[in-house]
């Protein structure tokens, strides 16, 4: 009786695969150091193109010379905060290249920023008449610098400010709708019912704000301003 043999596919399928990925490999094309450079400008090019009216990239090509790399891939090692000023950039060589490699930028957007057009006393309540757009590189304003009139108007100086200055969001308060001591309207809602209480504010606040309530039996609860003397509990 003649013995039988024992196919191995598993063997072939594993050498197959490697064929497989290898000649897919050399299909990719393979950039050398000025081309994925390139491609790392324009990904950071696009990546603040949103921040602003102008982008300038500025890269600073790495002391050693890079190795040729397949599919570059840039990214931002942090992701957080928006690409602005001096920053590093990542570029990985595709999924069959573990190797990353890190190089130096600088992006600068030139964008519209609010700055006070008067001097304001504490306590102002902001109109357009208050404020005056300036153009200049984004990077260089303090943190919190307000861009857009709409997020500064109707809101209420939390101290004196001079004029000329960045208008800055921590500067700023919602006007109060209710104050301390206030008697107030609380409301809950749910699925197929609505009710109201009376209390008493136990702070001031402007809209969104949460603050806390004593209502007529001394139970204290902490709901959302929604309306001058009108308050929410939230679910």
């Amino acid at each position: 009786m003649t013995p039988r043999t024992t196919p191995r596919p598993r063997r072939t399928t594993l050498l197959a695969s490697c064929l497989a990925m290898l000649l897919c490999a050399q299909a990719l094309p393979v950039f050398g150091q000025e081309e994925w450079l390139e491609r790392a400008r324009a990904f950071l090019t696009q990546q603040a193109s949103g921040l602003g009216d102008d982008v300038e990239v500025t890269l600073y090509p790495p002391g050693a010379h890079f190795p040729e790399c397949r599919q570059p891939e840039p990214f931002l090692p942090a992701s957080s905060r928006p690409p602005l000023g001096r920053l590093s950039v990542g570029v990985k060589c595709g999924e069959t290249d573990r190797r990353t490699r890190y190089l130096q930028a600088e992006v600068v957007v030139i964008g519209r920023y609010l700055e006070t057009a008067t001097a304001l006393e504490a306590g102002e309540r902001l109109t357009l008449a208050h404020l005056a757009e300036r153009r200049g590189e984004l990077h260089r304003l303090p943190h919190g610098t307000l861009r857009a009139p709409q997020a500064a108007i109707g809101q209420v100086t939390r101290r004196p400010l001079a004029a000329g200055r960045p208008l800055l969001s921590h500067q700023l308060r919602a006007p109060r709708l209710v104050d301390r001591g206030d008697r107030v309207t609380l409301e809950a809602r749910g699925d197929g019912f609505r009710v109201t209480r009376k209390g008493e504010a136990l702070a001031p606040g402007g809209r969104g704000e949460r603050i806390r309530v004593r209502l007529e039996d001394r139970r204290i609860l902490e709901a959302r301003i929604v309306g001058p003397g009108r308050l929410v509990v939230d679910n």
